[in-house]
Parts: C-alpha cells; structure tokens; sequence
C-alpha cells in the first residue's frame, strides 16, 4: 500500500492532549513516524516513506552514549512530550548491548566509569532482574532524560509518552520503571514496539503493575522473531519458593518422577552457560566501548519473560508475500514499515 494513502487516514487523528490508557493505533501509527526519524541503519532506508509526524516537533535531540544510544523530545501541542528512544544501529556497540544478556538486579548501582554511578530502582521485589545490556543504554540516557523531563514539567508539561521500536522498545520497559520510582507524579503512556523481554518474572509482574489499566504495551508483530529473545530458561529455582515443585517434595516427584535432581542439574547448568557467555565473556567486548565500566555482579537466573500489556498485530491476507525477497529479509518482519502497515490493516 502507497504511503501517500495511508497519511490520508492519520492526519486528522492527532494525539489528544490528556492521554488515555489502552491501545489507540492512531497515536502508535504517528509514533512510529516519530520513530522513523531517529533511522540510521542501512537495511531501513525503506522505511524512510514513512509520512511524517503532523502536529508534532522536535524540540531536543540527545549526544549519543554509552554503547550508541540516543533519544529525542517531541512536544504534541504544548502539553504531551514524547520520548523517542533509538533503537539498534549499523555498529558493533550497538548490537553488543543486545546481546549482553545476562541478568542484574532491577534495584541497585551501575559504575559506568571512574567518575560515575548510577543509582537506578526499577522494581520494589528484590527477585527482579533486568538485562545488564539495555540498562546501560538506560542508565547513558537517563541523566538527560530525567533534565528534559523537569524542564517541560516546570514549562506545563505533565504528560509524557515513551516511545522505542527494537532496541528502543527494550530500553523503554527500563526507563518507565525508572521514571516510576523517581517521580510517581507524571503520567506516563508507554510503547514497547517490536521489543525484546527486557527482565524476568518478577520484573514483568512489577512493571505490569505500575502500569496497569493500560499505561504500558507491549506491539509485536507475529512474523517478528525479536520479540522472542532472549533466550528464557526457567530454573526450579525461578519459581516463588512456596511452589512444591521449587523444591524435593512428593509433588515434585510426582510431577518429575525420579529425574528432579537430573532436570534441576541440566536446567541450572544451561542458565549458568549463557550467563557465562552472555555475561562474562562479552563484557570483555563492551570494555573496547566503556572502558572505565565496572562488570556488574549477574542475579543466577535467565528467566527472561515479556513484560507489558500485548497488543497483537496478525498478518492479513497478502502480508507474507508483500514482506519477502529483502536482501536482509532476517529483519523485514522487524521494520518499522512492517508493523506500521499492519497496525492501518488490522486496525
């Protein structure tokens, strides 16, 4: 479908000045155009058609930081700010914060260099863990951010929306949490596009319930291998310790037979061989970009779980055959062109 069609049907729709909970595909259609203009990455010149965003302006645009991560302010009127986070770029930094995947407490200190600790709290459950990656790309936007935030609100702005599509998406689970603990006064709207699961259980249900009623969602497109990742694996002990099957019990033999302490063993041993490889291993390579960061102490665990209010976006009929034959076809599901046309179809 031509984009000049599509822009027909989103300009009269403008993002009302007092947000509502709840998916509305107008305000998330102009929010990816906002999106679209934070594209740096080669294999997304395509979604450069998008239109662009009507009733909006850029007002501020970050230095990028920590392992190429960046931001920009939108204002809609004078009263919504739009925090558009960047998502992965076409270098190694980039693509490292994803795959630095093992876990952190979702509550504690972050030394990002010799001068600098951050002091992040993104849950109250001392069980949750975040991944160590997308918090550092929280954790180099944050000061910005939190600057931006104040000056607005002191200027009559007291509603914002996070925006991220991909890595952005990922980074925005992070930043809400924060923004949460840090001033319970703003109303925050929050959209996770095409995002990664950004912590475990424990964090998921935290961030469901400061969320909840429909503040903070989750958009995938089911083509979309990103959403899947990473990798989850559950450990017996993952689970709350009250459940019988955390523990030998007659429960858990009946449920595991006598192989318990064989599937505990392979389950645990797994968990430990991705924090290795994920954790330890790849902050060897994050030290070329940062230096003076300190490696953080990873929570035993890689039971990574989606977080947020889901909203689905299906393909329809003649989606697989419009969105194949890409040269880099691993990440035309992933597009923002992709979930924009689905969202103008679907809803």
């Amino acid at each position: 479908m031509k984009y000049i069609l599509l822009t027909a049907l989103v300009i009269p729709c403008l993002v009302c000045a007092q947000l509502r909970p709840g998916f509305d595909p107008r305000e998330y259609i102009r929010l990816l155009e906002i999106s679209n203009r934070q594209i740096d990455t080669p294999w997304k010149m395509n979604d450069r058609m998008l239109p662009e965003p009507a009733g909006c302006r850029l007002v501020y645009r970050s230095p990028v930081t920590g392992l190429d991560n960046r931001w920009d302010l939108w204002l809609d009127g004078d009263s919504v700010g739009i925090i558009s986070i960047r998502g992965s770029v076409g270098r190694e930094e980039s693509w490292l914060e994803n795959f630095y995947c093992a876990m952190v407490p979702a509550t504690g200190i972050l030394q990002l260099n010799d001068s600098t600790s951050f002091h992040y709290k993104l849950a109250e459950d001392f069980k949750a863990s975040v991944h160590v990656g997308w918090l550092i790309g929280m954790a180099s936007l944050a000061p910005t951010v939190v600057e931006k935030v104040k000056e607005y609100k002191e200027k009559g702005v007291r509603s914002f929306i996070i925006m991220g599509h991909s890595q952005g998406g990922s980074i925005a689970f992070l930043l809400r949490s924060y923004l949460y603990y840090l001033d319970k006064s703003l109303v925050i709207k929050t959209y996770c596009s095409a995002a990664s699961k950004p912590g475990n259980q424990y964090y998921a249900y935290d961030f469901d319930f400061i969320t909840r009623g429909g503040w903070g969602l989750r958009v995938v497109n089911t083509r979309d291998w990103v959403p899947e990742t990473p990798f989850s694996i559950q450990t017996l002990r993952d689970m709350n310790p009250v459940n019988p099957l955390a523990k030998e019990s007659f429960f858990s033999k009946i449920y595991l037979g006598n192989d318990y302490k064989e599937l505990d063993e392979a389950t645990t041993q797994a968990a430990a061989t991705y924090r290795k490889d994920l954790g330890e291993k790849l902050f060897q390579k994050v030290r070329k970009f940062l230096p003076e960061l300190v490696e953080p102490k990873y929570d035993p665990t890689m039971n990574y779980t989606p977080a947020g209010t889901t909203v689905v976006l299906p393909p329809y009929p003649g989606y697989d055959k419009a969105f194949v034959g890409s040269a880099l076809a691993v990440m035309v599901h992933h597009g923002l062109r992709a979930y924009y046309e689905l969202t103008v179809h679907d809803y």
